[in-house]
């Protein structure tokens, strides 16, 4: 072997080489970046709940920021940590995600203990952010609605529901409750949410025309049509499905979550209910309603998509939005609640580590041997 050749196959001088630990391939966003991209996918959400709710929904997101980010720098600060982790921004998409899990008529101190609840219980106490194996908003709404569910199923009817026009609103609150208000007699009234109206409803357990309409008065293309623009009561993040699906093609534009969780949690939503109605419509409305109602869009898009606490390959994120519409389905359909996103994303959240243990096989790198013919491999 010539010298030449020789002098080409010596390894590099040791002040040469970068020794360091896994991994090795590094991602050229921050955090900071990519919870700086979450918050402009959740502007139109934000616009959307001050459009229809006024100052009361803005009071409630900075209350809810405020309050996240306090509680944040109180934990760092009493565990001996460095407070430049605030730069991150997650404290805020974790305060304005609490707020549109919340009412435009939520007291302060409810915003405070819901703040300490996503912060504390759900992110800090398992190390940060990365750490926590649950979604911190999906936590503080659980643990608001068991521990206070009367401060969280009280709703306020939005600016543009005017009983004397809106022949829906006249099934979510009385006609002499808006006159009150009409007059100056009152401030505001409470309202009922569509999905508060369904799990009111007597199911009917036959096939019959009284089946058929037994959810007319809140599932019908008039109401459909109000309930995408946002047009009716409940958390500021519940009511516009077409801003909610704004800020999902902004997350999918900006790569950042995995479209399968949202599309097969909607999916399996939508079939579920479909096949239900179709055999007993007066057991749960039609699909259309579920999509449109409650916290499924904000839940789907925003909360289960969470990249540090659902599954990390495109099998399992289908499995896990599957998973997702299975739980919602039987706590929306049978349950003791109207609504079942947040306890479906808590639960499923937990079988993550199960989801991606089953769908992860193949080692990182590894490739296929290629066995020629007649050779063994």
């Amino acid at each position: 072997m010539s010298e030449e050749v020789k002098s080409e196959l010596l390894m590099p001088k040791g002040d040469e080489l970068v020794l360091s630990t896994s991994p090795h391939i590094h991602a050229t966003e921050d955090v900071r970046s990519i919870m700086l991209k979450v918050l402009i996918a959740l502007t139109p959400v934000i616009c959307a709940g001050i459009i229809l709710f006024g100052n009361a929904a803005a009071l409630i997101m900075a209350y809810c920021v405020v309050f996240c980010v306090a509680a944040e720098a109180i934990w760092l600060k009493l565990a001996g940590k460095s407070l430049s982790t605030l730069k991150d921004l997650s404290a805020i998409v974790t305060g304005i995600l609490l707020a549109m899990n919340l009412s435009a008529g939520a007291p302060w101190w409810l915003c405070l203990i819901g703040s300490v609840l996503a912060i504390w219980l759900a992110k800090q106490i398992f190390g940060g952010l990365g750490h926590n194996p649950f979604n911190p908003a999906a936590v503080a709404r659980v643990g608001l609605l068991i521990a206070l569910p009367k401060y969280m199923t009280t709703w306020i009817p939005t600016r543009f529901m005017n009983y004397t026009t809106a022949d829906y609103c006249q099934n979510l609150f009385t006609k002499t409750d808006w006159q009150n208000v009409v007059m100056g007699k009152i401030d505001a009234v409470t309202c009922a949410t569509p999905l508060g109206v369904v799990g009111t409803t007597t199911k009917v357990l036959t096939h019959n025309p009284e089946a058929v309409n037994n959810f007319a008065q809140v599932a019908n293309p008039s109401c459909y049509w109000q309930y995408f623009l946002g047009n009716m009561g409940g958390c500021l993040g519940e009511t516009s499905a077409l801003a909610l699906l704004i800020g999902g093609l902004i997350l999918i534009a900006f790569k950042l979550i995995k479209w399968q969780v949202p599309v097969f949690y909607l999916g399996s939503v939508a079939i579920i209910t479909g096949v239900i109605h179709f055999f007993l419509p007066g057991v749960t409305p039609p699909p259309l309603f579920h999509l449109l109602t409650g916290g499924l869009m904000i839940g789907a898009i925003f909360m289960a998509t969470d990249m540090v606490t659902s599954p990390m390959t495109t099998m399992g994120a289908a499995i896990f939005g599957v998973g997702l519409g299975i739980v919602t389905c039987t706590i929306r359909i049978w349950g003791n609640y109207p609504e079942g996103v947040s306890f479906a994303i808590v639960f499923m959240n937990a079988l993550v580590p199960l989801i991606d243990k089953f769908v992860i096989k193949r080692p990182f790198g590894y490739n296929k041997p290629i066995v020629e013919e007649g050779v063994a491999a």
